[in-house]
């Protein structure tokens, strides 16, 4: 299901442009607009199925284990696997999450300072 009103929704959907760096049939990867390393990668699923961490199920646990997955295969793929990256799932507003759509951030590229 998708929400016509979430931003992800509509650029899985094909209604709003971006460019891809990955696509199945459940999960989309692309860059982020506001990017806070020189590679900054969200993956999402395709269809609005969580708002976020916070709101998963033990159903959602495979999709989880797929969006963790495909991080890894990405940062190897983008060449930052072997130097190191982090995986960030941002979790309602006081966690800095943006956008009501279960998303993971990837970043890497250079060194990434301690977590605040």
């Amino acid at each position: 299901m998708r929400n016509q009103d979430c931003i992800f929704c509509r650029l899985a959907s094909g209604q709003l442009p971006m460019t891809k760096i990955y696509e199945d049939d459940e999960l989309l990867a692309f860059p982020d607009i506001h990017p806070k390393a020189p590679t900054h990668i969200l993956i999402i699923p395709k269809d609005h199925v969580v708002t976020s961490i916070a709101a998963m199920s033990e159903a959602n646990q495979r999709l989880l284990g797929q969006m963790l997955w495909r991080a890894k295969l990405l940062a190897e793929g983008q060449g930052i696997a072997e130097a190191g990256y982090r995986l960030v799932f941002n979790v309602r507003r006081h966690g800095g999450q943006e956008v009501d759509h279960l998303h993971l951030h990837l970043l890497g590229g250079r060194r990434l300072g301690p977590m605040a």
